[in-house]
């Protein structure tokens, strides 16, 4: 049997949604998400990004060493994860991309699973 923290690890669910094809890695730079790949590089508004899902962690050792992974699904298809720090540590360009996501009503869909 696996241990429920184990299940959670940031590492487990990374695998459990590239499995799920969650594949591309995130970032936002001038205000779009962009995708961290030097083949192919594409750029989206918040009006074509989804919020599929999202998971908190906590650090081991700090409960103020928390992050949240979002899944991310794009209009054209492109899947993938964005991570960011929760709180004080938090990324402001992130925080204020995904908070115009939410705000347009885009926000868990959750249909991957």
């Amino acid at each position: 049997m696996q241990d429920k923290e184990e299940e959670r690890s940031l590492i487990n669910v990374e695998n459990k949604l590239s499995a799920d094809g969650f594949t591309q890695d995130f970032n936002v730079c001038d205000g779009r998400l962009q995708t961290i790949s030097t083949a192919s590089p594409k750029s989206y508004g918040a009006e074509e990004v989804t919020i599929v899902d999202f998971y908190r962690f906590e650090g081991e050792s700090d409960p103020d060493d928390m992050s949240i992974l979002y899944a991310i699904e794009c209009a054209d298809g492109v899947r993938g994860t964005i991570s960011n720090a929760f709180g004080t540590y938090a990324d402001a360009e992130t925080d204020e991309f995904l908070k115009k996501v939410d705000d347009l009503g885009k926000n868990l869909t959750k249909a991957h699973k």
